[in-house]
C-alpha cells in the first residue's frame, strides 16, 4: 500500500495546488511555486510535508497576513471534500497567524471543514488557553459536525503527533465543559472524538474520568456507545469500576469447561486457533465481559502483554456459551513477532480465569 506521505502530498497535488494558486493569485508563477513544492519533498514524512506546503505558501502569497489568507479562502472555496491533504491550510495559520487571535480562530474553524484544525488549535490554547477554550465551547453548538469535532479533538491530552499541552494532562476538567456538551452528539464522527478524548484522560486520571462518565445518561443511546468505547482501556486493565458501568464488576460466577489451542507449536503467518465454553453457576443472570490477553515475546526474550476483545454476554442461570476464536499470527506494522513461548490467557470480568502457553516459530521475521 502507498505511504500516506505519497498519497496526499505528491507531485500531482502539487501541480493541481500550483496552478489554482496562479489562478487565484495572477503574481504567483505556478512552475516556481510547483517546483518549491516539490524540492526535497521524498525525504520529507507526512507531518513534514504539510509544514513545508504550508511555508511554500508564506513564500508566495502576500506578506500581508489578512491578504494571505484571502487567497487560501479562494482556494478553500474550490474544494467539495474533507482530506488530510488541506491540512497545510490550518498548518499556515498556527505558523504565520498567532499574532491575529480573532482573525485565525475563524480561519481555524472555517479551515477545519476541509481537513482538521486539531493540531493546529493547539497552538492557541498553549498561547492563550482560557480565550481559546471558551471560543471552542462556543464551537460545540455549531450544525457542522467537523466544527464540533475539532472542539473535543483540538483538545485531547494524548492527541497523537501533537505536542503535549501540561494544563490537560494535570487538568482534565478544563475540557469537561465542551464534553458534556457533546455527550449526546448524534454523529459517530464526533462521538468517537469524544471517546477517545476521554479514553486518553483514562490513562491519567481514571477516578475523574469514571466520574465524568457516572453522571451522564447511559440510557441515551449515543452516550452509551461513548462511554462503551471511553472505557476500553480500563475495561482491559480490569478495573472494576468501569467494569460496573456495564454491569460487570462483581468475579464472574463460572465453571469452564472448556480452554483449548487448536497447537502448542505454530509457525508465523499461522492462525492462533482456540475454543473455550463455560456454563454461569450464578442464581441469577450475570453480565461477562469476555477478553483475552496474549504476552508477545520480544526481541529482548522479555514478554508484552496486550488484550484482545471477545464477546459481551448476558447468561442466565446454567446457561452455557461456547466461544471460537482464530487470531492471525502475522508480522504488522504496529507489531513484529518473535520466536519463543507466549501465553495466552482468559479474562472474564477483568478477572484472570485460565492460561495457556504455545511456541511461535517466527523465522527470520
Amino acid at each position: 500500500m502507498q505511504p500516506l506521505k505519497d498519497q496526499f502530498y505528491n507531485p500531482g497535488f502539487y501541480r493541481q495546488l500550483s496552478q489554482a494558486f496562479a489562478r487565484i493569485d495572477p503574481d504567483i508563477d505556478a512552475n516556481k511555486f510547483y517546483q518549491a513544492c516539490i524540492r526535497n519533498l521524498s525525504a520529507m514524512e507526512l507531518k513534514q510535508r504539510v509544514q513545508h506546503t504550508a511555508d511554500i505558501c508564506r513564500q508566495f502569497l502576500p506578506d500581508n497576513y489578512p491578504q494571505a489568507l484571502k487567497r487560501l479562502y479562494a482556494y478553500a472555496a474550490t474544494l467539495n471534500e474533507n482530506s488530510f491533504s488541506y491540512m497545510f491550510m490550518p498548518d499556515f495559520v498556527a505558523r504565520y497567524g498567532t499574532h491575529d487571535f480573532k482573525r485565525s480562530m475563524q480561519a481555524l474553524k472555517d479551515f477545519t471543514q476541509y481537513s482538521s484544525s486539531e493540531l493546529a488549535i493547539r497552538v492557541f490554547l498553549q498561547d492563550d488557553l482560557d480565550r481559546t477554550l471558551s471560543i471552542l465551547k462556543k464551537w460545540t453548538n455549531s450544525e457542522n459536525v467537523h466544527i464540533r469535532r475539532l472542539t473535543s479533538e483540538g483538545t485531547r491530552p494524548r492527541l497523537p503527533w501533537a505536542v503535549r499541552i501540561k494544563a490537560f494532562l494535570e487538568k482534565p476538567s478544563y475540557c469537561f465543559p465542551i464534553l458534556q456538551d457533546l455527550k449526546a452528539d448524534h454523529e459517530k464522527y464526533v462521538q468517537k472524538s469524544v471517546a477517545n478524548h476521554l479514553n486518553d484522560i483514562s490513562k491519567d486520571h481514571p477516578e475523574k474520568m469514571l466520574q465524568l462518565v457516572k453522571s451522564w445518561d447511559g440510557n441515551n443511546q449515543s452516550t452509551q456507545w461513548i462511554i462503551r468505547h471511553a472505557a476500553r482501556t480500563l475495561i482491559k486493565k480490569g478495573n472494576r469500576q468501569a467494569l460496573a458501568l456495564f454491569g460487570a464488576g462483581e468475579k464472574p460466577k463460572i465453571k469452564l469447561r472448556k480452554f483449548a489451542l487448536n497447537a502448542s507449536e505454530l509457525q508465523l503467518g499461522n492462525d492462533l486457533e482456540f475454543e473455550l465454553e463455560l456454563v454461569s453457576c450464578a442464581n441469577q443472570a450475570q453480565q461477562l465481559i469476555i477478553d483475552y490477553r496474549i504476552h508477545y515475546v520480544k526481541a529482548s526474550g522479555r514478554t508484552s502483554p496486550k488484550v484482545f476483545k471477545l464477546k459481551t454476554a448476558m447468561l442466565k442461570p446454567r446457561q452455557s456459551l461456547t466461544l471460537r476464536k482464530k487470531h492471525s499470527v502475522k508480522n504488522f506494522t504496529t507489531r513484529k513477532h518473535y520466536s519463543g513461548r507466549h501465553q495466552i490467557e482468559l479474562l472474564i470480568n477483568g478477572v484472570r480465569i485460565k492460561n495457556l502457553h504455545f511456541h511461535l516459530d517466527a523465522g527470520r521475521a
